[in-house]
């Protein structure tokens, strides 16, 4: 245990993530790793999130090199299925070939146009350019265009899609645009360790939500990288999530996580509830993952019976073994920061795939992914989900496939963020001032964005 969980556990006695965990006994390896170097205590500019010169400098610097997530494998389940990534200005078309994945520049080589419109995905035995017909077999080969005799110039052989490097772990395709630099391996440092233990290619997209954000896309990021304000966003949470006490490990310049108990009472809350109390008002999570709650035993917790439930569920349904799953990896947030925008939770009882990112080319606006996970069923027949677009206004509760309780706490995380953004321009102080501890994976993310922006 480091100086700043410490000072959490003199703060909070006895109700650090790790002591709420060990109630219902030990932890795995990966969990009961604690990491969180000493930080500089500076104040982090809000021309960070303001300032157009600095948005360029992450589009040119940072997100043409770094591994991004694209789409789940699901996507491209078929030879000719295509999906489009788009960050800011680039753009690619990502395919499923006879050969495995490939990536392509999405621009055609005669006049430029994009080859696949924007956030699309589909079906195609070829890739062809919607302006004047020039066509590509899916290996990226120039298979033809029409009045070919007018360009004598062109050499065929050459004339070759362009390719972006692509690759895949845990059933999750991520895209780089630089062809230099380390693998999606490599940069993923510690996460391939960690995730021996939580297989996420048997699952599939249940439902898949895209909100439009008044946001930079780092201001809608860091809503989710620390439980700072949930008894004040979300107070309706703390009597059942464990916010203020929260585990924040960072392991690396890519990955770091937090790590939140569920059915466990905040440090804030006004009186505890009784296990009993807990398990009937459990709410937060992916509310088709759970059933109807039995009683607690005694010598039991609330989240003992949660595990035990969601175990047996998880078997009878989908033939799927986790008996040897701890409390925690069954029903807890467990949520790792991949660098520089993708949030993912692997838990069973709370298995989502967030990202974050520029709405086109505005450092104002953002994207918003909500991916949730479920498994797939035994007899293999399942649905991924279409993409359901939402704006500013529009309400998470209003997707009938999105879990009531986890939509209205999402609405009240965005509905929070326009705000932000105006508060930060009409700021005298201009920076922000994060806490040593709950915020200190926000100050990572800047330190780490630092080392590609070279600022």
């Amino acid at each position: 245990m480091n100086e700043l969980q410490a000072m959490m556990r003199r703060q909070y006695p006895g109700q650090t993530w790790a002591d709420v965990a060990r109630r219902d006994g030990d932890l795995p390896p990966v969990l009961a790793q604690q990491s969180n170097p000493a930080q500089d205590l500076r104040d982090i500019p809000f021309a960070r999130y303001t300032d157009q010169a600095f948005f360029e400098l992450e589009m040119e610097r940072m997100w043409k090199r770094v591994w991004q997530f694209a789409c789940r494998e699901e996507h491209l389940a078929e030879v000719g299925d295509w999906v489009v990534h788009d960050i800011g200005r680039l753009s690619a078309v990502i395919v499923r070939t006879e050969e495995g994945l490939r990536g392509y520049v999405n621009s055609c080589l005669h006049r430029g146009t994009k080859l696949k419109p924007s956030h699309a995905a589909g079906w195609s035995g070829s890739i062809r350019c919607p302006f004047h017909s020039w066509e590509w077999n899916l290996d990226g080969t120039l298979k033809g265009m029409p009045c070919s005799f007018e360009f004598p110039q062109l050499d065929r052989e050459k004339a070759c899609l362009p390719q972006v490097r692509v690759d895949s772990w845990n059933g999750m395709v991520f895209v780089n645009f630089s062809a230099e630099g380390p693998s999606l391996l490599e940069y993923l440092q510690v996460l391939p360790e960690h995730f021996a233990n939580w297989d996420l290619t048997g699952w599939y997209v249940a439902t898949h939500v895209r909100k439009h954000l008044p946001s930079n896309w780092k201001v809608a990021l860091e809503a989710f990288m620390e439980a700072y304000h949930t008894p004040y966003v979300h107070p309706e949470m703390t009597n059942v999530v464990g916010d203020h006490n929260m585990q924040h490990d960072i392991f690396s310049d890519h990955v770091s996580r937090d790590l939140c108990a569920m059915a466990s009472p905040s440090p804030t809350a006004a009186a505890p509830w009784s296990e009993q109390q807990l398990l009937d008002s459990m709410l937060v999570g992916d509310g088709a993952m759970v059933g109807e709650r039995p009683r607690v035993p005694e010598g039991r917790t609330a989240r003992w019976v949660m595990a035990e439930q969601l175990r047996t569920q998880m078997q009878e349904k989908h033939g799927l073994d986790y008996s040897g799953h701890s409390v925690p990896e069954m029903i807890d947030s467990l949520k790792y920061h991949v660098f520089p925008n993708l949030l993912v939770y692997p838990a069973p009882g709370l298995c989502l795939v967030q990202h974050f990112r520029p709405d086109g080319h505005d450092r104002d606006r953002a994207i918003f992914d909500q991916l949730v996970l479920h498994p797939r069923p035994r007899d293999g027949n399942f649905e991924v989900a279409e993409v359901v677009e939402i704006g500013e206004d529009d309400s998470f509760a209003s997707i009938p496939s999105m879990d009531p309780f986890l939509a209205s706490v999402l609405d009240q995380d965005t509905d929070i963020m326009r705000w932000q953004r105006e508060g930060m321009y009409a700021s005298a102080k201009g920076a922000e001032t994060l806490s040593t501890y709950q915020e200190s994976r926000i100050r990572h993310l800047h330190d780490t964005l630092d080392k590609y922006v070279g600022e």
